[in-house]
């Protein structure tokens, strides 16, 4: 006899989120504000080894189930009052984990939808795609309760649960502060997965006990397990960024120097890792001498090279940040220079880091050289961070000697370019605001695009 999680008569009111009275694309779009580790510096340093998930698809029957159910959502008796709208859905697979993409929100509907889908159809049942998503909804509220007979239905069902379905358990648990629970659920998972447990989930738990904040006892773990799971650079990589998140680049060192003493040769994520905790001081610790961060972290960009690790653009970008709040923009010029000789793209970020470095200094003239040359070969627009324009904008101005005549022009015509009208219009009237008088070729621009937003209004009138 097949497992049933709680009896039918009250599906599942054990536990009742309250719910407001919202739209459903504010539950399909919203997400809540879980536990998430900070980054200050927007950079990705090691891979994401998160399990992956169905994202939202166009779907027409998962966007009028899920609807349905939300508009008619009753408290007491979940899907009661939707039954009788649902008659004739064909339950899939991909309608199943589509409608559960949209009800990641409302879990307690999700859950109901899930009891519901798994008997309207005779053959078909939930597979370990749709239980993974659950379990993941119900983890996300802290019901691991719902989440463990989730997976003890799968193991009766014959579904059987893989190491990811355990992958998004004990992620969801160390996000919760159960950490322990954590570790149990990954001992109990050769159980159920009926495989040896791979070095790939200790790496797994390693990390989301690090980006959680656990970097100790992920060092326990480690330490404790090293006999079963032989330690190699991407661990150690792993529990360096642990500690550096942690703001303890002393610890950090401590592992990346066994790591090198026991032979294993660390790559460009584990030095960028080392790299960015001892500069990362710099943002936590406003008050801290820059001098010395600066020699340390110079020293470990030669170390890398005396390697024949040759730093990569992360590399450099750390690196910028700690010259443009230690003001130095000869340094920042500089290091930017030595990217560009040696092949390496700089990103936005970079960009961005020198422009403000220079701002600060009164570099203004530098700044906008910069600024424009983005302008001009499109990196804003291309990579839709006009918030970042408007950012560097600002600070040019605040910097004591704001944007020329030429300069307004300069970025009102990039964003033509782009066709970014909205943009480029708030400019000119700032141009206009400042005192500066647009070109003859700016009015024709603009003129033209008033035209063509006429135009197009008077098409899409009924004739």
């Amino acid at each position: 006899m097949a497992f049933r999680l709680v009896p039918r008569c009250f599906l599942f009111t054990s536990f009742a989120p309250k719910f407001s009275k919202r739209s459903f694309s504010s539950y399909v779009s919203s997400d809540s504000n879980e536990h998430s580790p900070a980054n200050e510096l927007q950079l990705e340093f090691t891979e994401d080894l998160t399990p992956s998930l169905p994202s939202l698809k166009t779907s027409n029957d998962a966007n009028m189930v899920a609807k349905l159910l939300i508009e008619h959502h009753d408290p007491y008796h979940v899907m009661k009052s939707a039954l009788l709208h649902l008659n004739g859905i064909r339950i899939s697979s991909e309608l199943v984990q589509q409608t559960l993409v949209r009800l990641k929100n409302v879990p307690k509907i999700a859950l109901g939808f899930f009891v519901w889908a798994k008997e309207q159809q005779p053959g078909y049942r939930h597979d370990v795609v749709a239980y993974d998503m659950l379990i993941d909804i119900m983890g996300k509220v802290q019901e691991f309760d719902v989440a463990w007979q989730l997976i003890l239905e799968m193991d009766q069902l014959g579904v059987k649960p893989t190491s990811k379905t355990f992958g998004i358990l004990f992620r969801r648990l160390i996000a919760a502060g159960l950490t322990r629970q954590a570790i149990r659920a990954f001992d109990d998972m050769e159980r159920f997965i009926e495989t040896e447990t791979g070095r790939e989930d200790f790496v797994y738990l390693l990390d989301t006990l690090c980006k959680y904040g656990y970097a100790k006892l992920a060092t326990e773990i480690f330490n404790q397990r090293q006999f079963r799971f032989e330690p190699d650079t991407q661990m150690y990589t792993v529990l360096i960024s642990g500690w550096c998140k942690m703001n303890r680049p002393e610890m950090a060192e401590k592992f990346f120097r066994e790591m090198v003493d026991h032979g294993l040769e660390p790559n460009v994520v584990t030095y960028n890792v080392l790299l960015n905790g001892i500069c990362r001081r710099s943002v936590l610790s406003p008050g801290t001498r820059f001098e010395g961060i600066i020699q340390k972290a110079e020293n470990l960009l030669d170390e890398m090279q005396k390697r024949g690790i040759e730093p990569d653009v992360t590399s450099y970008s750390i690196v910028l940040h700690v010259y443009s709040r230690a003001h130095k923009p000869d340094l920042s010029l500089d290091k930017l220079s030595s990217m560009k000789e040696k092949g390496i793209c700089p990103t936005v970020a970079t960009y961005t880091s020198v422009i403000k470095c220079l701002c600060s200094c009164g570099r203004l003239e530098d700044a906008e050289e910069i600024f424009c040359t983005l302008i001009i070969h499109g990196t804003f627009s291309r990579l839709n961070k006009m918030d970042t324009v408007r950012e560097i904008w600002n600070d040019m101005k605040e910097s004591g000697a704001g944007p020329d005549s030429d300069s307004y022009t300069l970025l009102i015509h990039g964003l033509y370019e782009k066709q970014k009208w909205g943009e480029a219009c708030e400019f000119v009237v700032e141009m206009i605001e400042s005192g500066f008088r647009p070109q003859k070729i700016t009015s024709d621009v603009l003129a033209s695009w008033r035209l063509k937003k006429k135009l197009e209004a008077s098409s899409h009138k009924p004739s």
